[in-house]
């Protein structure tokens, strides 16, 4: 799949999100940048991503911010509602970077992945 409106999701800070649009720059790929801190996190773009990708994989249950949660807030998290619920709360809760191909998402930085979709 030759990748053509390539929209990358994500927060500026994030380390994997400079490597992510590093790699994506280094190749000649030209794509959008989505800050969630300044733009945030549409209700229906969510929507769109939870069939394509898990709440599970959606949800960074590794980052800062999870962490800061407290335990009953983590706990309420149990279902894709629920996680999707918390993640327009808090839209820095989602993996890192989200990307959208042209109607298909990745979620993480995987450079042998976006290899094979980017040819």
């Amino acid at each position: 799949m030759k990748a053509t409106a390539v929209t990358l999701y994500g927060i500026p800070n994030c380390d994997t999100v400079k490597k992510a649009r590093q790699w994506l720059t280094d190749r000649g790929i030209e794509h959008q940048f989505h800050d969630f801190k300044k733009q945030g996190l549409d209700r229906s773009l969510l929507d769109a991503w939870l069939p394509q990708a898990s709440w599970e994989k959606l949800l960074n249950r590794k980052g800062t911010m999870w962490r800061r949660m407290d335990e009953s807030a983590q706990a309420g998290v149990v279902d894709g509602a629920s996680a999707a619920q918390l993640m327009m709360e808090f839209p820095s809760l989602v993996k890192r970077p989200v990307v959208d191909w042209g109607g298909k998402i990745t979620v993480g930085f995987d450079p042998a992945q976006w290899e094979l979709l980017t040819k």
